[in-house]
C-alpha cells in the first residue's frame, strides 16, 4: 500500500547544466561518453567524436533536444527527454522521439546520466 504512494525524487533545476557521463552499449560492448549541457545547448564527445545539439525547456523536468549539423534523415528528428528520478550527483532519465510516426511503434529509451562537474 505504501509503494503506490512513493514519489521519486526529482531535483531537476540540479542537472539542467554541467558537464555529465554516460555508458552506453554498442555491439555488446559498454562504453563511456561525456556531454556539457547549457541551458540553450548540448555538446556530446563519445568514441572520438562530437556533436552538438540545441536544448529547449519545456518545463524543470523536461526538454527537447535537436541535433545542429545532422548527418542523415534520422538525425534531423527532434527527441524528446524526461528526467525520472535523481540522486546527489546522477538522474535517471527517457527519452524517445519528439513527433510520434504514426506508422512505427513509440520506442522508449532509459538511461542513467551521472555530473562530473
Amino acid at each position: 500500500m505504501l509503494l503506490s504512494c512513493y514519489e521519486p525524487q526529482r531535483h531537476c533545476n540540479d542537472f539542467k547544466t554541467g558537464t555529465f557521463e554516460f555508458t552506453y552499449t554498442i555491439d555488446g560492448k559498454e562504453q563511456t561518453g561525456t556531454f556539457k549541457r547549457t541551458e540553450d545547448l548540448n555538446i556530446d564527445y563519445f568514441e572520438n567524436k562530437v556533436d552538438s545539439a540545441s536544448v529547449r525547456w519545456i518545463n524543470d523536468c523536461e526538454f527537447i533536444q535537436k541535433a545542429l549539423h545532422p548527418k542523415s534523415i534520422a538525425e534531423e528528428k527532434a527527441i524528446h527527454f524526461k528526467i525520472l528520478s535523481t540522486t546527489e550527483d546522477t538522474y535517471t532519465f527517457e527519452y524517445q522521439l519528439a513527433v510520434k510516426d504514426p506508422y512505427k511503434k513509440a520506442r522508449i529509451e532509459k538511461g542513467t546520466a551521472k555530473k562530473i562537474n
